[in-house]
């Protein structure tokens, strides 16, 4: 677990995980603590024929934040989509049936369901990292992933093989967020 690192997209290269790590990486996050097994999270693949149409949508969630944004921050926005070999978007259904399991315990689930699977990656030797940003809850991403009023994309999970690992971090001491 201790040696789970972010590797970022840039540092990330093909070939994709195969389809046998791609299964393993789904199924741990069937782990994932789910009170009631309501399933409040679900993952959405991006295949690479698919690139532009997210790159397109980036852009056009820029243009609306900032309409004087540059021809260079546009094509920045663009590029984004195009540097993970597998990218997938993780949704989370933060309201519906039963109304009794409040949107914090929901997005704590899915929190859980993306750390197992980012944990699976190490395991099998993969980088992986997670990717936000403000067009996560833009017009344009949610027209394209054809996101109900009851749910809300969390990040995008990237995955694919370590080109160049960063050099380890030290990590807080455990003084810092436990006490007694």
């Amino acid at each position: 677990i201790q040696s789970r690192r972010t590797t970022l997209p840039k540092r990330l290269c093909g070939p994709a995980p195969d389809a046998t790590q791609q299964r393993l990486i789904l199924e741990a996050a069937a782990a994932a603590p789910d009170h009631d097994q309501i399933l409040p999270w679900r993952f959405v693949e991006v295949p690479l024929a698919c690139r532009d149409t997210l790159g397109q949508a980036f852009s056009a969630a820029l243009l609306e934040r900032d309409p004087a944004a540059t021809t260079e921050e546009y094509q920045q926005a663009h590029d984004k989509a195009t540097r993970s070999p597998w990218l997938l978007l993780a949704v989370v259904r933060t309201a519906g049936e039963p109304a009794s399991i409040a949107a914090p315990e929901r997005i704590l689930s899915a929190g859980a369901a993306i750390q197992n699977m980012l944990l699976m990656c190490t395991a099998l030797g993969l980088g992986s990292s997670l990717t936000s940003g403000k067009a996560m809850g833009s017009r344009p991403l949610r027209t394209l992933f054809g996101l109900s009023d009851e749910e809300q994309a969390l990040c995008f999970i990237n995955i694919g093989h370590v080109l160049d690992s960063r050099k380890e971090r030290p990590r807080p001491e455990t003084r810092r967020y436990f006490s007694v």
